[in-house]
């Protein structure tokens, strides 16, 4: 296990981001949120084309380490400074224009979440539930979650997890727009590996890292500001190295 709680590599332009505290269900203590964004800072390098979002173990992300908010240095101001890290870390991480493939399995809850709204691609194990989760230690959210939540799976239905505790097998999580796919448990791993390589070796990967920037982008912008913004990147790819090759060869058919 790492003893920073994350580990980070780079496998042929895919960062592989994986949390490392698995007796914990992978939960962020302060150590661990930064040792998250050492690795998001290392995502960002130019030759990271994909990046690849995993936990150890047999869950995904428990959230916080709510033994860490009592335990010797914890208290308000260390809650506070934990969830203002984790938070800048993981919006530096919807800003890359690199997508973000995560593999979850188990459970996902509290913080958990934010990690896989944050992403752009979700493979599920079968098994997997998600939960809000934060008003079971008498909490609110965190890490961005009730801004994210409602935007991507609609206010009634956040609402429902946020007030009512509803617990989302992957299958619902899946209709409900939390996920892109649901695997068996034991492929989680592979078939995020695999997505993530596919994008990664894709020869439009350029353009379809600038295409999840404009998406990401998309929600706090005006749809004026957000149309020049897509001119000005359409430009530039045209003008870079994929886009003239994919051009010919489409005009060849």
């Amino acid at each position: 296990m790492s003893p920073r709680g994350v580990e980070f590599a780079v496998d042929r332009g895919v960062a592989v981001i994986e949390l490392d505290r698995p007796d914990v269900a992978n939960a962020f203590d302060l150590r661990a949120a930064r040792a998250f964004g050492a690795a998001v800072d290392a995502a960002s390098k130019s030759e990271v084309r994909a990046i690849s979002l995993t936990g150890r173990g047999a869950r995904f992300c428990g959230g916080g380490d709510v033994a860490s908010f009592t335990g010797p240095g914890g208290g308000a101001s260390y809650m506070q400074l934990l969830a203002t890290e984790l938070e800048g870390h993981l919006r530096r991480l919807s800003a890359l224009p690199t997508p973000v493939v995560a593999g979850v399995q188990g459970a996902v809850a509290g913080a958990g979440l934010a990690l896989v709204l944050n992403a752009d691609l979700t493979v599920a194990g079968a098994s997997t539930r998600f939960a809000f989760a934060y008003p079971s230690i008498g909490l609110v959210p965190d890490c961005g979650v009730s801004w994210l939540l409602p935007r991507v799976i609609g206010k009634a239905r956040a609402m429902e997890m946020a007030l009512r505790g509803r617990v989302l097998t992957a299958e619902e999580a899946l209709n409900w727009g939390l996920l892109t796919e649901v695997v068996d448990d034991d492929s989680v791993a592979a078939r995020t590996a695999e997505v993530a390589r596919e994008i990664a070796d894709s020869p439009a990967a350029s353009a379809l890292g600038q295409t999840r920037r404009l998406l990401h982008e998309a929600w706090e912008t005006e749809r004026h500001l957000s149309a020049a913004d897509e001119i000005k990147a359409l430009v530039r790819e045209y003008e870079g190295d994929q886009a003239p090759a994919l051009i010919s060869r489409f005009l060849q058919r």
